[in-house]
């Protein structure tokens, strides 16, 4: 039970978390130091310069990740859409069903609602959903790798779903999963795939993970 002593501790607490935009940037507002304090972290943290909210000050591609779980990333894809290019909600995996027989889940999660609203707000970010292959055994890649007509098929339906759920393409994470075996197949089969979704005027972006050395 809370007393009123510590119901006035919680109120003053929540008072040293500034809510405010303000008109100057982190580095005006002296922020950028070397010394950074804990109780700076927590009153400025939610305060941004509204007149920077939508300046980029790097010319190359900003990727950035939405996690379902995390509701404010979605806000914060909304507010600073102008400072991304790509935005990555991890929505998507593909599961192998069969002989060309690919099943794509977790469309549940994707809000068509907050898509329209990052589009609206940024004209040229792109929205392309982190893809993975979900619960393939060595088997699986191994019958997709030796078939053509299977990597067409996983080709056209990756394509399919972007077009009919209006994906810009896809984040696909894959590269690990093998364990630096069969590369020059795996390869193979991500050209495919690029291949397709560029024809379709789609992206693709691959996921590389370091290197991890022996030992």
């Amino acid at each position: 039970t809370l007393s009123k002593t510590d119901a006035k501790k919680g109120a003053t607490k929540k008072l040293e978390e500034k809510t405010l935009h303000s008109d100057k940037n982190v580095q005006d507002r002296g922020l950028v130091v070397v010394d950074l304090k804990a109780k700076d972290i927590i009153l400025e943290h939610r305060s941004y310069c509204s007149k920077k909210m939508r300046e980029r000050h790097f010319s190359g591609d900003v990727l950035g990740y939405i996690t379902p779980w995390n509701s404010h990333g979605y806000d914060i894809a909304k507010i600073f859409g102008n400072k991304f290019t790509l935005i990555s909600p991890v929505w998507l995996q593909v599961k192998r069903k069969g002989k060309e027989r690919f099943q794509f889940t977790g469309l549940h999660d994707a809000d068509k609602g907050w898509m329209k609203d990052v589009r609206k707000n940024s004209k040229n970010i792109k929205i392309v959903p982190r893809i993975l292959f979900d619960g393939w055994t060595y088997q699986d890649f191994e019958s997709v790798f030796g078939s053509e007509d299977e990597i067409e098929e996983l080709s056209e339906s990756m394509v399919l779903l972007a077009k009919n759920e209006n994906f810009d393409g896809f984040v696909v994470e894959v590269w690990s999963q093998l364990g630096n075996q069969k590369q020059t197949e795996l390869i193979h089969l991500l050209i495919h795939l690029s291949e397709a979704l560029h024809e379709a005027h789609l992206k693709l972006i691959l996921v590389i993970p370091p290197a991890v050395a022996a030992g």
